[in-house]
């Protein structure tokens, strides 16, 4: 119906337009326009595709075109509608630009500053569309910028980020950056900056390469620039570097999101792009990058000088769109590799022309257009058309037939998501043919009638058009007065004619010329109006088909017409929704229903006098025949059966034919098929025998008058295969070609298919596939290309269509050819010892002979029985078989097989190999090995004949066996390298090799041992939990990893939390690692924020690294109290006693928590600082209605949001006022005579007035002596005194009164009733009253009194008459003022009225509100920075509102904090830790603000640092030594910064500063120190109380990594003497007293020897006896002697003037165990400390070198009450010298020094971890004892001997017994393990071997410890030598390299200085060459591999070192 409307709309302004269309084409006509000048539009001047401006600016897009005739410019918007002018925010130009004014931010429409818009140009040729134009405005807003922080290990590089909102983002360029030393990196013309440390990306961050220390000190500032306003910026705040220490070696890993999607970079081509690869590692990583290609493949980047490599970052200049792909940074070092991808899009911007621009094709022809597009990347081309969207998408777009309305404008757009671009071009018609075009056209007229009229159309086209006129839709022709003509006129132009004579009105109507040619048409329609009468004329009948819409035009002539209608059934149109009558006279009908519209239409004219002309329509609907569906059936029929069809037309005017046809064909009765017409309507198809001719479409066509309509069904037969041609046997020539023909046919068409049998018989048919090359198949027919013998065989031919059973057919091909080996050479195996058959089978045609030769020659089985030959006939050929016997190595050989018939000959060779198993493998050897893994390289042996299929490498751990414990890697036999992996670290594996081939396995290699390195843990720790434990504090638990991801010993654990939501990195703290087995560790995170969800993490770490992190356990802190109030509180009075009150919640960020519900505190606001008065209401919703309050009251209320951890902090309170009620009576009356007439009636207002009391009603009656009614007065609502007068005296009355509000009248108050009497007494009117009253205000205290005679007024105040005076005085109405009210005044006031009548009383108590008392102060508690206050507030009249504190620290300001009047205590917090602070507190109410309390004086909890010990504050290495700032104990107050300083030992002069703001966490590193040297550290810590300094003395490393020895001082010692002996004074030579004591003991223990030695001549056991080789006793020994053989191994009782044997126990065997060459085991001093759980310990000098040590009592290392025998080194399975350490130095003892063996001075002078009056520990790596003797369990036997000596010993001193076999048994008190010497250490020096005598009677000092001897103390360790450091701690690297010993071989002088007496006693006993030179035993000693050592866990003597 749409259409048709507008149809008509068109014939409505027809008249209007042809005068104007008129006029133009005149115009045109006389200029003698050319339509070869016309040109469509062109774009001159083309929007942009992206216009950002700012709103301060505005901006103008222009748009310009050209064309013939001048083009018009329209903006639409994205979606196609046109842009109208918006006032002040948007205007098109007359020029075509499109203006957006500058405007203020509050008028910004999204609509209009943030769309699409496109530039329209069209003329009459055609319309174009521009390129999308993005037009955004920006408003300016504030914004700052930020400089980021990063934290970065030290050595690698970081990336700084400025920070810029995203509002802000796309318009802002970072363009340089500042630092705080007022360097300036500034991007160049080429958008980088580079000046080897620092380079600014194109993207805007500052990338810093190989951050130092020094770097966290500044500050970097960005500097941006808005690209819209050109501003400049720095940012606001300043990017840092967090740098950190590494903590041991760490992989690579990638920063924020880049470990999870990488990058994405997109940019214009010739920018500068920088490609970042943010990893952190230690050691610092190795970055490399790659492209892919082909999609999976990578190459390197080429670098270059447009493609550059700085640090991590790939830096690309002038880029290009080549360079687009992606990119992989592949960063690693040497514990891992990480990587990460990054996509770049280089864009180039699009463009576009179309070719070729203008097109002039002739009507019929074809025409091309292509779009040629540059740029990238382009998502998609389309094609519009004057405007409108073509469907094509491809760059060509083609006509194949131009036709009149493919002329026009012609665009191609190409596209992306930020881009788009457009090209013109023009279709014109050819000169061949040219439509009709009119060049003249009548014009509209209204004429009189009578004279002649002439309609005039001229028109050109190629060829030339025809006119035809027409009136009114009837063709005009000749008739009397009218006459129609054409010409060709001179130019060529049609010239036609429309001539009126003496016109008639009814000529008038509606003319219309139309030139028409083949090539098109040209209309123009016009109405010729003649005066006259109205007159509709005849109109002829309409035919209109059901369905369709009729429009009809009433032809009217006549002028003027004031009206045009339609009727039908005598009722004006239109009637229904369907029909439109427009003022023209149209008439038009949609969707024309025969049963509605079918009839007789009338037209009606009327002019303006009313005179009308009607005519008919006859109007009939015709309706379509509609022919029924029909099908043959949804499934094919079968040949042969029957088929019918039923056509029916069920709807359609009759007559009616119906036929049928066959494939668009009539049908034939010849086909078998016959047609019968039932009825009407219907006719039936019918086919009795259904066959694959009958096969097609069969269409039913029903056709009436209207028209015709069908209806097409298929019919499908299914028809069985028949054979064509069937193929038969056939026989081919080798070689030759072959085809057989196999052919069917039916329906569906049969497929064929061909098979061979598999074997020989006709059966076991297969797949053509494999039979032979060359074999195929074509059109169902077998060819076979050069047939081959192996082609010979049955073949079936199969035809099948699913019809049926199908064809099949059996040939036969035969291939007649000479003998074949279908294998030339094959090789053949055999293993070695077994028979083996060679077989060659020869195809052909027989007879075939065979012949069989050996490496050539011909092989006779004669002289071999060996071999055997024998042949076979078979159906197709021979099979000759040739036998070998027990099959030897040597068989292995090239035999050939020859076969020969009539046709040719043939050979076959067989290749022998016999095989055996490979031969062992060799040269097994380690080329590398790590902590998981190990490679070996190995040679291959002799592979047996048979290639080594694999390898087995097996290995297993050191303590399993072989058969049950050994595991196996595969490794292809190719190879002969290979790794293991999955080793565990620091672990003992033994491997080896075995081969295997297919015959069978070789015997294992030799085996190879390997210690694997550490690794830092593989697996995360375990049973991880995170509990709340209040608002600001998580504890978190867990457990060690599991054992077996230890990859060595758990040193602590790192555990790291963050803000669940946030992205930035963990922050770790550390724990110590537990020994307790199963010990569950804990760390308690606090200063978190309240009800926060933080993810935690919890890493371990060792010596190595940290392990893997843990999975994220996310909680929350414990709930706390809201930080905000509800908002948007309301309230609204809903009655006089109930109020709504509603609010919203608190902002989520401040809840804390989850809000549980609102409290209501309310009260009225007249009491509301009284908390009695207040009442509280919770609720969980926002809203709620209070009921039962006050009438008329005004209510204060405030809310408060509570959760699980508290309420919240209330709101400010708001305000509402119940309404007005009716209020309550008047509180009391009072009747009061005045005289015999008249009473004065007072009363008091109600207590609940409920309202403003508008006035009073006072009642009153007679009650005596009859009741009468009552009477009423008002009385305003100020006066509460009535004076009734008119009274009678006889008469009682009663008195009441009512009060008023606006509600209404009140109840009644008491009554009171009275007589008047003549006699008066004094009566006081007023009421006794509670007056309160304000400090310093003035006030009036009434008594109204009354009586005759007049009463005098009397005051009492407070029981005492009152003085009048200026501030209290009594006025004439009997009231007592009282000015300037102060707190004294309070009280009670009589007032007493009197006269001769009578007197009466009142009493009023005055109480006065005055700022209220001075509250008390206390001290609750204090911690470091929080004081918490108990406060008491006074009890006053007038309410608290509140408390003020006063603090201030000493020399500070006061500050002042405000408190609730209820809280009893108050905690300041924020306070300064270990400060002195004042306090005082005042309160306030409504009437000011009280004194203060007195003043507390207190401080915060605090002392000044405390000093750490040395060996957990200091960890050196060999240039640098690392401090533990965490360790210092801060004494309760936050560290503020520490200054440390250091200086040589040896130096003389200051302390040189390293830095005096050192920040207290983590750890802070000295470098630049020199190797091998001591220093002194003086280190001072800062904090708010004061400052703590203290001195360290430590030694660097060497360069080897090892440790140096003490320094030597030059005190001789004094300094000990003198710690001992305090007392002693200056002038004391010390040396003579040591050389006295010395010699005294020397005579003492020589006299006591030889005492014991007479005494034991000839007493005592024989074993205890001197013997003649000159036994030495031992003092003390209580009758035990030793043998003199033995004397080498005691260590300090030697012969007189010798020399001591060296101590062992340092790191090396002494020179004695290398002479005898027993090896002995020693000490191990390199073994790590940390292994067993202890701590180096480093002593701290003391300030005075007095020996005082702020670590008095280092624990007592764990292996000193427990079994240590993992400490020692000890060769396995008794095999010396396999893991020993060569000892350069031996320490001596000069015999005689006995004072050294007393416990009381063996300290003195020494720094020793322990006691100075005790012992040292056993265990320390210098003590004799420790060192010379092995660990024994409490419940060993501690000595053994050989064979039972001559007496057996029943018990020995100390309480132990000696067995029958001579071992002495331990007492029943059971002492630590102790240190004996080496004589004792039977089962670690051999001394338990059956050669050896027993061991009684050769124990040492040390020796008899178990044995209590007071007498014989153990002797302190000796000074130990330079580099003797047997605690010291393996560096970092030794670590992971503990195989690297570098200790020096050096011997002593000492050590090999032997007598030979001794040395040949040494090599009888030892079995070593007794007459070895001292050069020789250096060399000896020289040429022993040392072995891995250990360290001692005991802690550190004050000259070991420590190493990081």
């Amino acid at each position: 119906m749409g259409h048709l409307k507008l149809e008509i709309l068109c014939l409505v302004v027809g008249s209007v337009v042809a005068l104007l269309a008129l006029n133009i084409d005149s115009a045109l006509a006389n200029t003698g326009s050319n339509a070869d000048e016309e040109g469509g539009p062109v774009f001159v001047k083309e929007p942009p595709s992206k216009v950002d401006f700012s709103n301060s600016t505005g901006a103008e897009i222009p748009c310009q075109s050209r064309g013939t005739p001048q083009p018009e410019i329209i903006w639409l918007r994205g979606d196609g509608t046109a842009v109208g002018d918006v006032p002040g925010l948007r205007q098109v130009l007359a020029s075509g630009a499109l203006v957006f004014p500058p405007f203020r931010a509050e008028d910004y429409r999204q609509e209009v500053h943030s769309a699409t818009y496109i530039c329209l140009a069209r003329n009459s040729i055609g319309t174009i569309h521009s390129r999308d134009v993005h037009v955004r405005a920006v408003v300016t807003q504030v914004y700052d910028t930020h400089g980021d922080q990063e934290y970065i290990i030290k050595g690698n590089s970081a990336t700084i980020r400025c920070k810029i909102p995203s509002f802000i983002a796309d318009y802002l360029d970072v363009v340089s950056w500042h630092d705080s030393d007022g360097n300036v990196y500034k991007l160049d013309n080429r958008g980088v900056f580079e000046d080897g440390k620092f380079v600014v990306l194109p993207s805007g961050e500052l990338h810093i390469k190989d951050v130092r220390p020094e770097d966290g000190f500044k500050e970097y500032r960005c500097q941006t620039k808005h690209r819209l306003t050109g501003e400049t910026r720095l940012s606001a705040s300043a990017g840092k570097l967090v740098i950190t220490d590494p903590q041991g070696s760490t992989a690579p890993r990638l920063s924020g999101d880049t470990q999870i999607s990488g990058f994405a970079r997109m940019g214009m081509k010739g920018s500068t792009f920088g490609l970042i690869c943010p990893s952190q590692s230690f050691p610092p990583g190795i970055f490399k990058w790659y492209k892919f290609t082909d999609g999976s493949s990578r190459q390197p980047v080429q670098l270059d000088d447009r493609l550059k490599q700085l640090g991590g970052t790939l830096i690309i200049r002038e880029a290009k769109v080549e360079d687009s792909g992606k990119y992989l940074c592949v960063v690693s070092n040497s514990v891992g590799e990480e990587s990460v991808e990054t996509v770049l899009t280089v864009t180039a911007p699009l463009a576009a022309t179309v070719e070729p621009a203008v097109q002039t094709v002739d009507f019929g022809r074809p025409a091309t257009f292509t779009c040629h597009y540059q740029g990238s990347p382009v998502k998609n081309i389309t094609w519009m058309k004057n405007g409108k969207r073509l469907p094509q998408t491809e760059a060509v777009i083609r006509i194949d037939a131009v036709r009149r309305e493919d002329r026009g404008m012609f665009q191609c757009f190409v596209r992306n998501d930020q881009d788009s671009a457009q090209s013109t071009a023009e279709l014109k018609l050819g000169g061949r043919f040219d439509p009709p075009r009119l060049t003249f056209k009548f014009r509209e007229e209204v004429l009189q009638p009578g004279p002649k009229v002439s309609l005039k159309c001229k028109a050109t086209g190629n060829p030339s058009p025809e006119i035809v006129w027409e009136l009114d839709s009837k063709k005009v022709t000749n008739a009397d007065r009218v006459q129609v003509g054409q010409f060709v006129g001179e130019n060529g132009e049609v010239v036609s004619h429309v001539n009126i004579t003496n016109v008639h009105s009814n000529d008038g109507g509606v003319y219309r010329c139309t030139a028409i040619s083949k090539v098109g048409s040209a209309t123009h329609t016009g109405r010729l109006n003649i005066h006259g009468l109205p007159h509709v004329k005849s109109m002829d009948k309409a035919q209109v088909v059901a369905g369709s819409g009729m429009v009809k035009t009433c032809p009217v002539a006549g002028y003027p017409i004031d009206a045009v209608i339609w009727e039908k059934d005598n009722r004006v149109l239109p009637i229904n929704r369907r029909q439109s009558v427009f003022p023209n006279g149209t008439l038009v009908i949609d969707n024309v229903q025969r049963n509605m519209d079918q009839g007789t239409y009338t037209c009606v004219a009327r002019n303006a006098q009313g005179y009308t002309s009607r005519g008919n329509l006859e109007v009939q609907v015709m309706v379509f025949p509609r022919v029924v569906s029909f099908t043959f059936g949804q499934e094919p029929l079968e040949a042969g059966t029957h088929a019918s069809l039923q056509c029916s037309v069920d709807q359609g005017d009759l007559p009616m034919s119906i036929t049928w046809s066959f494939h668009g064909v009539e049908l034939s009765s010849q086909m078998g098929i016959s047609t019968v017409k039932i009825g009407k309507r219907t006719n039936l198809l019918t086919i009795d025998s259904v066959a694959a001719s009958h096969m097609g479409n069969y269409t039913c066509q029903a056709t009436n008058a209207v028209g015709s309509a069908n209806y097409t069904a298929e019919l499908t037969v299914h028809v069985p295969p028949r054979w064509i041609v069937e193929p038969t046997d056939r026989a081919f020539a080798q070689g030759s070609d072959a085809k057989i023909e196999c052919k069917s046919d039916g329906f569906p068409k049969p497929s064929v298919a061909w098979k061979k049998a598999a074997g020989d018989g006709p059966m076991d048919y297969r797949d053509l596939k494999g039979s032979a090359p060359g074999m195929r198949v074509e059109d169902g027919n077998l060819v076979i290309s050069a047939i081959p013998k192996q082609a010979e065989g049955y073949y079936l031919c199969e035809a099948n269509n699913g019809i049926g059973a199908g064809l099949s057919a059996v040939i036969y091909i035969s291939v007649q050819a000479p003998p074949q080996f279908e294998i030339k050479f094959r090789n053949q195996t055999a293993r070695k010892g077994e028979p083996a058959v060679l077989q060659c089978e020869a195809k052909g045609e027989k007879p075939i002979g065979i012949l069989w030769s050996r490496d050539g020659k011909r092989l006779d089985p004669k002289p071999d029985p060996r071999y055997t030959i024998r042949e076979e006939i078979l159906s197709n050929g021979v099979l000759s078989d040739l036998s070998v016997k027990r099959s030897e190595r040597t068989d292995s050989a090239l035999f050939t097989c020859v076969a020969t018939n009539a046709f040719g000959s043939d050979e076959t060779s067989l290749n022998l190999i016999v095989q055996e198993p490979p031969e062992v493998p060799f040269g097994l050897k380690v080329l590398d090995k790590s902590g998981r893994s190990v490679q070996l390289q190995w040679s291959e042996s002799f592979s047996g004949n048979s290639p080594i299929t694999r390898f087995y490498i097996e290995y297993k751990m050191s303590k399993s066996d072989w058969n049950s414990g050994k595991d196996r890697v595969l490794v292809p036999g190719s190879q002969t390298m290979a790794s293991v992996y999955n080793l565990r670290p620091a672990t003992t594996y033994h491997l080896r090799l075995v081969a295997e081939n297919e015959v069978g396995t070789s015997e294992a290699s030799q085996s190879v041992t390997i210690i694997t390195a550490e690794e830092a843990p593989s697996g995360p720790p375990t049973g991880i939990a995170v509990e709340p434990v209040d608002q600001h504090t998580l504890k978190v638990t867990w457990k060690p990893p599991l054992r077996e991801e230890w990859n060595g010993d758990i040193m602590g654990y790192y555990v790291g939390y963050k803000l669940a939501s946030s992205d930035k990195p963990y922050l770790f703290e550390t724990v110590e690692f537990s020994r307790e087995v199963g010990k569950e560790h804990h760390l308690m995170i606090s200063n978190l924020k309240t009800y926060t969800e933080y993810s935690v993490v919890v890493q371990a770490f060792n010596r190595i690294g940290p392990g893997p992190m843990s999975k994220e356990v996310a909680q929350h802190t414990a709930e706390g109290k809201p930080d905000h109030a509800p908002q948007d509180i309301s309230c609204t009075t809903l009655t006089s006693q109930s109020i709504r009150v509603s609010w919203t919640s608190p902002p989520l960020a401040s809840a804390n928590g989850v809000i549980k519900g609102y409290k209501v505190i309310f009260g009225p606001a007249s009491s509301w600082y009284d908390e009695k008065t207040k009442e509280i209401k919770a609720t969980p919703s926002s809203e709620i209605i209070l009921h039962g309050l006050k009438k008329y009251t005004n209510y204060n209320m405030t809310i408060l949001a509570y959760t699980n951890g508290g309420d919240g902090i209330p709101s400010t309170a708001v305000s509402c006022h119940t309404e007005q009620d009716v209020p309550g009576p008047p509180t009391a009356v009072k009747a009061s005579v005045m005289s015999g007439d008249a009473i004065l009636l007072s009363w008091q207002p109600p207590s609940q007035p409920n309202g403003v009391v508008t006035q009073y009603t006072v009642y009153q009656r007679t009650v005596e002596p009859k009741e009468s009614e009552a009477t009423s007065q008002k009385i305003p609502s100020f006066q509460t005194t009535y004076e009734i007068s008119g009274l009678k005296r006889k008469e009682r009355y009663e008195f009441w009164v009512t009060a008023h509000t606006a509600i209404g009248e009140g109840q009644p108050s008491k009554s009171a009733t009275t007589s008047p009497s003549n006699k008066v007494p004094a009566k006081i009117a007023s009421f006794a009253e509670k007056i309160v009253a304000t400090h310093r205000d003035e006030v009036k205290l009434p008594c109204q009194a009354v009586g005759v005679p007049a009463p005098e007024i009397k005051w009492k105040v407070k029981g005492q008459m009152l003085t009048q005076s200026n501030r209290l005085r009594v006025l004439p109405d009997g009231s007592l003022l009282i000015k300037e009210v102060t707190r004294k005044d309070a009280g009670d006031y009589a007032c007493k009225a009197e006269n001769s009548n009578g007197h009466d009383t009142i009493m009023h108590t005055l109480v006065v509100q005055a700022p209220p008392q001075p509250p008390s102060i206390s001290l609750a508690g204090a911690t470091g920075t929080a004081i918490t206050v108990r406060l008491k507030s006074p009890s006053d009249s007038a309410p608290l509102h509140g408390l003020t504190i006063h603090y201030k620290q000493d020399f500070g300001e006061w500050e002042a904090t405000q408190i609730p009047p209820n809280m009893s205590e108050y905690t300041l917090e924020g306070l300064n830790c270990g400060t002195r602070y004042q306090i005082y507190a005042t309160s306030y109410n409504s009437i000011g603000t009280g004194e203060a309390s007195d003043i507390l004086n207190t401080r915060t909890k605090g002392q000044k640092p405390g000093v750490p010990s040395a060996h957990k504050f200091i960890e050196v290495s060999q240039n640098s030594v690392t401090l533990h700032l965490s360790s210092w104990d801060d004494g309760g107050c936050p560290m503020l910064y520490f200054v440390v300083e250091y200086k040589a030992r040896h130096q003389s002069d200051g302390w040189t500063m390293v830095s005096n703001s050192v920040k207290p966490s983590g750890n802070y590193v000295v470098l630049d120190l020199s190797p091998a040297t001591w220093y002194q550290l003086r280190v001072t810590a800062h904090n708010n109380v004061g400052f703590t300094q203290a001195e360290f003395e430590f030694a660097t490393l060497t360069l080897n990594g090892n440790q140096v020895g003490p320094a030597r001082t030059n005190d001789n010692g004094r300094g000990l003497l003198l710690e001992v002996f305090p007392w002693l004074p200056e002038w004391v030579d010390y040396n003579m007293i040591v050389a006295g004591c010395a010699m005294i003991v020397i005579i003492v223990v020589g006299l006591a020897v030889i005492c014991i030695a007479v005494s034991r001549r000839n007493r005592g056991p024989e074993s205890f006896r001197l013997r003649d080789e000159g036994l030495y006793a031992q003092p003390d020994m209580r009758g035990m002697t030793l043998k003199r053989e033995f004397r080498d191994e005691l260590g300090y009782i030697a012969p007189p003037n010798r020399k001591l044997p060296p101590v062992p126990g340092s790191n090396y065997s002494t020179c004695d165990r290398h002479k005898k060459g027993m090896n002995h085991p020693t000490w191990n001093g390199r073994r790590p400390a940390a292994a067993t759980g202890v701590p180096h310990t480093y002593e701290e000098l003391a300030n005075g070198g007095g020996g005082i040590y702020y670590d008095d009592h280092p624990p007592v290392p764990p292996h000193a009450h427990s079994d240590d025998s993992s400490l020692y080194s000890k060769p396995p399975n008794g095999v010396p010298g396999q893991d020993e350490e060569i000892c350069p130095y031996a320490t001596f003892h000069l015999l005689g020094f006995r004072e050294e063996m007393d416990p009381s001075k063996g300290s003195n002078g020494l720094t020793l971890p322990h006691g100075s009056t005790t012992l040292p520990p056993p265990g320390h790596g210098h003590h004799r004892g420790g060192s010379q003797s092995a660990p024994r369990g409490s419940n060993t036997t501690r000595y053994g001997r050989g064979p039972v000596g001559s007496g057996v010993v029943s018990s020995v001193a100390g309480g132990g017994t000696v067995g029958p076999n001579g071992i002495i048994n331990p007492p029943n008190h059971v002492f630590s393990p102790e240190y004996d010497d080496p004589a004792n250490i039977e089962d670690e020096y051999g001394y338990n071997s059956p050669n050896r005598r027993g061991s009684l009677g050769r124990r040492s000092m040390g020796s008899m410890r178990t044995v209590p001897i007071p007498e014989s103390p153990s002797p302190p360790p000796p000074p130990p030598r330079p580099s003797d450091s047997p605690n010291s701690t393996p560096s970092h690297s030794q670590m992971n390299q503990s195989n690297d010993s570098k200790e020096s071989n050096e011997l002593s002088e000492a050590e090999c200085d032997r007598d030979p007496l001794i040395r040949n006693r040494n090599s009888v006993s030892g079995g070593a060459p007794g007459n070895m030179s001292t050069e020789e035993m250096r060399r000896l000693i020289e040429n022993r591999n040392q072995n891995e050592a250990h360290s001692i866990p005991n802690g550190l003597t004050p000259y070991d070192t420590v190493n990081v």
